[in-house]
């Protein structure tokens, strides 16, 4: 089992760290500073935090023989020789990180749920502690529900007609002024013009009378 060990965690070059999604400060001895770098864990580390695709929150690693003796952990704990994780579950489903991590190659496993996080080891196979509840679902699976095609929609056909009408009768009030204005020779056509802008008004009108009603409908029928 290749390790190598700093004095504090700063000592590490920056080209022998090689676990990018961890930093020798995360790995460090929480009290000391010291580290023990233990290649074989932390490559099994690194690949779990792989499979899982999710941070893994390292709550305690390599400990200090003097740390260990102040948090009370276990006269051979595996965490003196770099080879153990304590892990916070906050952000994973216990069932599926246990999974993962045997898979990954580790064999000893603690459970803390009350404290919220896991111990990871590479062994000897043992386990120990009340394995956490398992959780429920956070939602329920969404049904499919059916849609119009947008471009067939009948909301967007009746506010595409009120549009539509809506510019057509700008247009012909705007053409009708620059014909009253400059057109003189074609002042019989003002007349015409003014009846077709009323025309567009009542197509916006029912465009916007049709956009309502299916909106209503598609209220009523659990589309919206």
């Amino acid at each position: 089992m290749t390790t190598t060990f700093y004095d504090h965690w700063r000592d590490v070059p920056e080209k022998a760290w090689r676990w990018p999604n961890f930093s020798p400060a995360e790995i460090a001895c929480r009290g000391t500073g010291k580290l023990l770098i233990n290649k074989a864990a932390l490559d099994m580390l690194q690949t779990l935090r792989d499979r899982l695709g999710t941070p893994l929150i390292v709550r305690s690693a390599y400990r200090s023989p003097e740390h260990n003796r102040t948090v009370g952990g276990a006269t051979r704990s595996k965490h003196m020789d770099g080879a153990a994780f304590d892990i916070a579950m906050s952000n994973h489903d216990p069932v599926a990180f246990e999974t993962a991590a045997r898979a990954v190659g580790f064999l000893g496993f603690g459970f803390y749920p009350r404290s919220g996080f896991m111990h990871v080891d590479l062994g000897p196979a043992c386990q120990w502690g009340e394995r956490f509840p398992v959780r429920a679902t956070a939602f329920a699976e969404e049904a499919p529900v059916a849609r119009e095609v947008l471009a067939e929609s009948r909301t967007m056909k009746g506010g595409g007609a009120a549009g539509v009408a809506t510019l057509g009768a700008a247009g012909v009030e705007v053409a009708q002024s620059v014909l009253a204005e400059t057109q003189t020779a074609i002042l019989p056509l003002v007349p015409y013009l003014d009846t077709l802008r009323w025309v567009f008004f009542d197509v916006t009108l029912a465009g916007i009378a049709v956009t309502i009603y299916a909106r209503l409908d598609d209220w009523k029928r659990g589309r919206r």
